[in-house]
């Protein structure tokens, strides 16, 4: 494998000011290389494999953890970015945070939502789930904290979580724009009470309001106004809460959540792997007619992306759904012409895009305009970069439709996200001399993505 070390990334094309380093982890793997340069398997891929924790449950476990009563021991926590912001911010805050006896384990002291450390800065990286939970925990008890994170996260929104828990009793003054970061916190508790809150831009910000919720004096009720985007991720929420002992009362229609007083208690958890990361790998059966079987993951999960397999199976591949394991066989061709909704699963939008270069006929994705908001807007992006490659696109508000086409070999921009950087690698099971600038974005959610690829018989170079 060619490794030819280089600083900077002055060749790559670059978004306004090119790759946040600054919201990456420090030694994240691929950092200092500009891009990788993919070539396909002589062969169909052919695996049993393990696949990283759940980022999503990884920060929702930790931030519960650090809120509760006593100690809880965490396994299959998601070693990446995000989790490394987390932990950052938990420890800043005095939290106890350990390594456990295995690799992905970790051993939260929690502090019962009496934060040890009352004042400080806090940076949240490019984190997401960070910026949106632990807001609501540090407004449910007492200090004075300052927010800021990186250059995406603070163009990414925050306006509805904020309202809320300034309506809730905490104190938050902004440095810029209204409702992003940076800003400083001061906070003395949560009165509870009736809250009503959006979810039309990020399920997240219920989340992050719901963490909170049982910290507050009185009873919380939270009324959400209108249609949740990707509601699953609020019932991942509930399910957390319910692990550490919580015990919201949902309403028939999901519209209205009451949240009694109480506090979490520590616990034993073992999380599940990322299905967003399973993703790119059964799909790497279906592009190359392989078969590829990831253990530990259930057709049960409440991740929202494990309705990737369907689509896969109405593409031609064969799916078997085992009691601990979930497993793809590609077939003899790709199927497309079809209309699919991502509304529930957009964070697989652009693995289906890159899917859909392949098969033998248009795919249109929809319902899928809030991915614009993400680490960068991901449908105008997929569509540049596709268009990069001679693919036909064409870019629609909600989603975009892909053609099926011959990629040409190219130079890709990742802008700076790693399911672009994933996504667009797929390109490059198929084609020789695709190739991927700024690697180094995948360490958000798989810090050793391209690795796994080599090891799976994929061409990988670094320059």
């Amino acid at each position: 494998m060619e490794e030819t070390k280089t600083t900077g990334s002055a060749e790559v094309k670059e978004k306004e000011k090119g790759p946040d380093l600054a919201a990456r982890a420090p030694g994240s793997r691929y950092e200092g290389y500009r891009e990788a340069v993919l070539s396909p398997p002589a062969g169909p891929v052919n695996a049993d494999l393990t696949v990283p924790g759940s980022k999503s449950l990884t920060n929702r476990a930790l931030i519960l953890a650090a809120l509760a009563e006593g100690e809880s021991t965490l396994s299959g926590i998601l070693n990446s970015d995000d989790s490394y912001w987390c932990i950052g911010c938990l420890t800043a805050l005095g939290v106890g945070v350990d390594a456990g006896p295995a690799e992905d384990t970790v051993i939260v002291r929690g502090t019962g939502g009496r934060w040890p450390v009352r004042e400080g800065d806090l940076y949240v990286g490019s984190a997401g789930t960070v910026a949106r939970f632990l807001p609501g925990a540090l407004a449910a008890g007492e200090g004075v904290w300052r927010l800021t994170g990186s250059r995406r996260m603070s163009e990414r929104p925050l306006a509805p979580l904020l309202a809320a828990l300034r309506t809730g009793g905490a104190d938050i003054r902004f440095e810029g724009a209204e409702g992003c970061l940076p800003f400083t916190m001061r906070a003395n508790g949560l009165q509870g009470g009736e809250t009503v809150i959006s979810g039309s831009v990020s399920s997240q910000f219920i989340s992050g309001l719901l963490i909170a919720a049982p910290y507050a004096r009185e009873t919380m009720t939270v009324r959400i106004d209108g249609p949740v985007v990707q509601r699953a991720y609020v019932e991942m929420t509930l399910d957390m809460m319910h692990a550490f002992g919580s015990r919201p009362e949902v309403a028939d229609d999901g519209q209205t959540i009451v949240v009694p007083p109480g506090r979490y208690e520590g616990r034993t958890l073992q999380l599940e792997p990322d299905v967003s990361t399973c993703g790119y790998f059964w799909a790497l059966a279906a592009l190359t007619g392989g078969r590829v079987r990831i253990e530990g993951i259930r057709t049960s999960t409440r991740q929202p992306d494990i309705e990737l397999l369907e689509l896969l199976e109405r593409m031609g591949c064969s799916v078997t759904r085992g009691g601990d394991f979930i497993e793809v066989t590609g077939g003899s061709r790709l199927r497309g012409g079809f209309t699919v909704n991502m509304g529930r699963w957009s964070d697989q939008t652009l693995t289906v895009a890159a899917l859909a270069v392949f098969a033998d006929g248009p795919v249109t994705m929809t319902d899928a305009a809030h991915i614009r908001h993400h680490e960068c807007d991901r449908i105008a992006a997929i569509c540049e970069e596709l268009g990069k490659l001679g693919i036909r696109v064409e870019e629609h508000p909600d989603g975009l439709t892909v053609h099926p086409g011959e990629p040409r070999p190219a130079l890709v921009d990742s802008h700076d996200d790693h399911r672009m950087a994933m996504a667009l690698s797929l390109i490059g099971v198929r084609t020789p001399g695709i190739r991927i600038g700024d690697p180094g974005c995948v360490s958000k959610t798989c810090p050793d993505y391209f690795d796994r690829l080599a090891a799976l018989g994929v061409g990988v170079a670094f320059r």
